[in-house]
């Protein structure tokens, strides 16, 4: 069976949809393994909590934009192990942006719940041409919309991992019901910003600025946030400079976040071993394209406050809209 391109009948796909072992065989010697934890069962269980307590953070603080392992290779934590962290950290609340889908948040949802943190959905959408688009969920008719917009550019893309969206058509499915933040170096602003090389020099700031302008023109001015990430590389600080200029210039607020793929430092390596799998690169090839230090992971809100004391507002400004996003999935009819 060729499974990149899923199961060969219909038939098939709808018995592995409804979770049905498949007939006991050379291939399937196991058929009750449901392939979701616990082994050789076709029930995940519940989640049980860590006996860390959850405490309250000094500042402010909602993380959204991080990814979890079901942004294949390209992160490389749980679900549950994103939610343990971010209570532990103190944040107010927690995005999860999975690339192209919301496979995870079933699981995210019932860790959170049960650590009383916040959550946020959203996904981070595979554009033509490389570029991606972070989108988050205000609330559950936005998520609804979302998962319609994502299922429809699966089925259009017609292979697994290829989904076809269309700018224009996911401005009309937002209807106002969703938040764009700029995104990460692959996000249409970034990409335009550092078109000609990272460094101050090499900043295009006036095709940033029209990157901005369409983004704004398609989602509305009240929908499109401006995205501010340090990971400790030497341009970090005129990059942001050059973003927050952009903000101000346009009317629009900033956001800090940490664009996270692992749930602590102590993940970094395999994160770092993952996004190389991924790109196809030998780790030393490809960690000029990583981020300084492992610093892709959660942070409390303290840490973002001192990262980000040439931006406050970035830090408060995560989580005011994280407050405002956030939303029960499970008690969402």
């Amino acid at each position: 069976m060729n499974w990149y391109h899923g199961p060969g009948t219909w038939s098939e796909l709808e018995r592995v949809l409804s979770g049905r072992p498949g007939p006991r065989g050379p291939e399937n010697p196991h058929p009750g393994d449901g392939s979701d934890a616990p082994a050789w069962s076709r029930k995940r269980g519940g989640y049980t909590p860590p006996e860390r307590p959850r405490t309250p953070g000094r500042v402010p603080y909602a993380e959204l934009h991080a990814h979890t392992a079901f942004s294949f290779l390209d992160g490389a934590s749980s679900p549950e192990a994103m939610a343990e962290a971010a209570a532990e950290l103190g944040l107010t609340a927690l995005a999860i942006t999975d690339h192209d889908g919301l496979y995870g948040v079933v699981r995210f949802a019932e860790a959170a719940a049960e650590l009383g943190l916040d959550t946020v959905f959203g996904a981070e959408l595979s554009l033509q041409g490389g570029e991606h688009l972070l989108v988050l969920a205000r609330g559950g008719e936005g998520y609804r919309r979302l998962s319609r917009a994502i299922a429809r550019a699966h089925l259009r893309g017609g292979a697994k991992g290829e989904p076809r969206y269309e700018l224009a058509e996911l401005a009309e499915a937002a209807g106002g019901h969703w938040y764009v933040l700029t995104g990460c170096r692959r996000g249409r602003v970034r990409r335009a910003l550092e078109r000609n090389g990272p460094g101050a020099a090499g900043f295009d700031t006036g095709g940033a600025r029209a990157a901005l302008a369409q983004l704004v023109a398609l989602f509305g001015r009240d929908r499109v946030v401006v995205e501010l990430t340090c990971h400790g590389v030497p341009e970090d600080t005129e990059r942001c400079d050059a973003l927050a200029a952009l903000a101000a210039e346009s009317g629009l607020p900033v956001v800090a976040t940490t664009a996270a793929h692992c749930a602590g430092p102590e993940d970094a390596r395999l994160a770092s071993v993952m996004a190389a799998l991924g790109a196809r690169n030998a780790l030393e090839t490809h960690a000029a394209h990583l981020p300084a230090a492992g610093g892709a992971h959660l942070r409390s809100g303290e840490e973002m406050a001192e990262l980000f004391d040439r931006w406050p507002d970035a830090v408060a400004g995560a989580a005011r809209l994280g407050g405002e996003c956030a939303f029960c999935l499970l008690y969402t009819s």
